[in-house]
């Protein structure tokens, strides 16, 4: 009997694959891409309809030719690289590279790596999509024309090792965006005055006031606060209104990539590119004992929240099992996917209902067991049936004994969960508080009044949970691209982390977003990006050549560039003058340049004199976009007071003399709390060389207490480590 060659991408899926395809397939691994543009020149011929020049990928040489010693000896063979536009362009290649004949080669798209699912897609295979593969040319082509076309000018013109990109840079928008947002925020305070009230029934109620007179009140300042405690202490409080209202919450569909990657930053603390890696493994295959490698769950790189009819079926057959038939809606829920959605595979569920997390859990990582735990129980939730939830509004007025008229309105809410309905295994933020029975005109006593002063808050950075969000809202990139896009960000250097894992904009950052948005407006235009995204669906659907798409694009954008060339001066950009007198030569002021990782001083006279030194600031931004000053230290070696310089993980002390004294020290912020393990230290927030952050005592190394999560107490040991 003749074989049959099935190439896939990865190693894990080729030997879950040959679990289930037997004796009769050779399964290989192509490793991913196997060609690609060139790393150090175009590879577009922009006079010839932008025909492109791939190469084999470095290191892929052999793989090919052990690939095509195989397709010689196989009747069929099948392409199988993941379902998606990147699975299709390798799919593309491979095929290029054996040269074989059309009716010997088959496309088949794995959405579950299970053995039915397997032996289901093989039966009926397709033939290669040349549309999905062409948008997903257009993509390659578009990113590299913007990366070489746009990364030499900023070389030129701000500084070398920087580049753009056509997505990347729209997101450091986003970000740059939102910081500029918070440094120009201006904090006010405001006061709330909150009364503890005590019922006929001696129940006490708290309740927030939020009337004068029928009229909603805002209390500006302390002055105010007193004035009306004042006035409130003199009142007699009566129940003026009970509201009863039935609220309802509803469950949310499973999990497409956006918001897998969201709930695992918002539950867990992973980054969007971790969770796609641990997403990969547990589609691929995990050893589950004796079962071998077994896929856990469908493709999970996809916008579409339907579920093929035999999985809706067995998911509720499972709810009835486990919760019985309260907890099953009469007919199933079936979401609608987004108008604008590629709709290309299922939603992200489990592969097999019967294989529960906690079953599996010894044969999981950590991580492994986390995820799977929130996409089977996601899953699960999706077809229950709402929350039932009675809300409960009370109302209670004062009145001045000297005038009977109401004057403070005070206001307090009880929520009790009549039924729980999908909450009972996907629980969410409802504050239940239940109310003491009341009724109309009953007498309340006043027993405390509780003003507190508050201040208003800039909007928060984004975290990796937030940021997707922004980006799918805003329509730019694709299920496949999130976690690439803040990866490449980061590791450009553009963006760091602070302690909260909350995205920070570096002054590079700033300046390349800076010299963008000023002079490449078109590149970074949310709407243009988003445009841009909806085009390369178009080419993938067969609505438009791909060549028309990037002509489109590149004529204008090659005309601003040589345009930009012309204008765009580099001192402009990166320099500015300041009235210190260069130290060395006395001949200059120093200006303040800037480097890779951040501005510094340096002596105009380059290259007779080459003086450089740090910026001096003693200021940094704290969480709420304000400026705080920071107490610089002494150097440890040298005597001299230190100054602030940023580096690739963020700010830190250095000495005033580098480069002859070249000692730094880590800026230690403090989280008001004694350390839990000498009760004498404060901890502090630290970094690793490799800018993870953590929480340690700053009298190490007299204590050596150390913590990856924030302790929130004292008394907290959770994720206590030690050095000893």
């Amino acid at each position: 009997m003749s074989k049959s060659l099935v190439i896939v991408e990865s190693p894990t899926k080729a030997k879950t694959l040959k679990k289930y395809l037997g004796k009769d397939f050779t399964v290989m691994a192509s490793g991913g891409h196997i060609k690609d543009l060139p790393p150090k020149k175009l590879g577009v011929d922009i006079n010839d309809n932008f025909s492109v020049e791939y190469e084999i990928v470095k290191g892929k040489k052999k793989i090919i030719d052990d690939i095509k010693k195989s397709a010689k000896l196989a009747d069929k063979i099948y392409l199988a690289p993941d379902p998606d536009r990147e699975g299709e362009a390798i799919a593309w290649h491979i095929a290029e590279s054996l040269g074989a004949k059309n009716n010997n080669i088959f496309r088949v798209l794995f959405s579950e790596i299970t053995k039915k699912g397997v032996l289901a897609a093989i039966e009926h295979p397709t033939k290669l999509n040349k549309t999905k593969y062409e948008a997903q040319v257009t993509r390659r082509i578009l990113d590299r024309l913007v990366g070489y076309k746009i990364s030499p000018l900023l070389w030129k013109k701000v500084s070398r090792g920087l580049s753009a990109g056509r997505v990347q840079s729209v997101a450091l928008r986003v970000i740059v965006d939102r910081e500029r947002d918070r440094l120009a925020f201006k904090v006010e305070e405001y006061w709330t005055i909150d009364a503890r009230l005590e019922t006929n029934q001696k129940k006490e109620l708290v309740a927030s006031l939020f009337k004068i007179n029928d009229e909603k009140i805002q209390i500006k300042n302390e002055g105010e606060s007193k004035s009306l405690v004042e006035d409130i202490e003199r009142q007699v409080f009566t129940i003026t209104d009970i509201t009863k209202k039935e609220r309802k919450r509803y469950p949310q569909p499973p999990y497409i990539t956006s918001t897998l990657q969201q709930d695992a930053s918002r539950k867990h603390g992973f980054g969007a590119e971790r969770t796609m890696r641990i997403a990969q493994q547990l589609y691929e295959g995990i050893e589950i004992g004796s079962e071998g490698l077994v896929g856990l769950i469908t493709y999970m790189r996809t916008d579409s929240i339907r579920s093929a009819d035999e999985a809706l079926m067995g998911i509720r057959d499972v709810i009835v099992q486990k919760y019985g038939k309260d907890y099953l809606p009469d007919i199933p829920t079936i979401y609608k996917t987004k108008k604008r959605a590629q709709d290309a595979h299922e939603a992200i569920r489990p592969t097999d209902l019967t294989i529960e997390p906690d079953t599996i859990k010894p044969h999981l990582t950590s991580n492994q067991y986390k995820l799977y735990r929130l996409i089977f129980e996601r899953a699960l939730a999706s077809l229950m049936p709402d929350a039932e939830i009675i809300q409960k509004i009370i109302e209670m007025s004062g009145f001045d004994n000297n005038q009977g008229n109401p004057s403070a309105i005070f206001k307090t809410i009880g929520n009790t969960i009549h039924f729980d309905g999908f909450l009972k295994i996907y629980p969410l933020s409802i504050k239940e508080q239940s109310i003491p029975p009341l009724t109309l005109e009953e007498k309340a006593t006043l027993t405390k009044l509780q003003p507190q002063q508050h201040f208003t808050e800039p909007p928060p950075r984004y975290n990796d949970a937030s940021l997707v969000k922004e980006l799918e809202r805003r329509g730019i990139g694709r299920p496949s691209t999130y976690a690439p896009i803040i990866e490449t960000i980061l590791k450009r250097n553009y963006i760091t982390r602070d302690e909260n894992k909350r995205f920070i904009p570096t002054e590079i950052g700033t300046v390349v977003n800076q010299v963008l948005v000023e002079h490449f407006p078109h590149i970074v235009d949310y709407d243009f990006t988003a445009h841009m995204e909806n085009e390369l669906d178009d080419i993938a659907h067969k609505h438009k050549p791909w060549v028309d798409v990037v002509q489109e694009f590149f004529v204008p954008f090659e005309k601003n560039l040589e345009k930009k060339y012309k204008e765009v001066s580099k001192k402009e950009l990166t320099e500015e003058k300041t009235d210190i007198q260069c130290p060395l030569c006395k001949k200059h002021n120093l200006i303040i340049k800037l480097g890779r990782y951040g501005r510094f001083l340096a002596c105009p006279g380059f290259p007779d004199c080459t003086h450089t030194q740090p910026l001096e600031t003693q200021q940094t931004s704290t969480q709420n976009g304000q400026k705080e000053e920071i107490d610089a230290p002494l150097c440890d070696t040298c005597n001299e007071k230190m100054i602030i310089k940023e580096g690739r993980f963020g700010k830190f002390f250095a000495c005033k003399n580098y480069p002859k004294c070249k000692n730094t020290k880590a800026i230690e912020k403090k989280i008001n709390m004694k350390c839990p393990l000498c009760t004498e230290g404060d901890v502090v927030v630290k970094r690793t060389k490799r800018g993870k952050t953590f929480y340690g005592c700053n009298t190490y190394p007299d204590c050596t207490f150390a913590s990856w999560k924030k302790p929130e107490t004292e008394n907290s040991e959770q994720g206590i480590t030690s050095s000893e």
